[in-house]
């Protein structure tokens, strides 16, 4: 059976959990090297936000942003009024 993708129309109620998490997990994989964060850069802000009691389900409650994909990104910054990443 060949996988679907999460409709970029659905909401995520709407969803197979399963496959909207491998499917965010596969973006993750696959985003492109010139535009992410070192290894050790990403580990540290993932660290960051752990143990942040911002975090709640994998997203940020001050952003709404899910934060290994804010992590990820080089232009990106922690939202937290101190940025907790610097």
């Amino acid at each position: 059976m060949q996988k679907r993708k999460p409709c970029r129309r659905c909401l995520i109620e709407e969803m197979d959990k399963d496959e909207y998490l491998d499917s965010l997990s596969e973006y993750i994989r696959n985003y492109p090297a010139e535009k992410r964060v070192d290894d050790i850069t990403y580990s540290k802000r993932l660290a960051v936000c752990r143990n942040c009691a911002e975090l709640s389900d994998g997203m940020c409650a001050k952003c709404g942003c899910f934060v290994e994909l804010r992590a990820l990104k080089i232009n990106t910054v922690c939202p937290d009024e101190t940025d907790k990443w610097k």
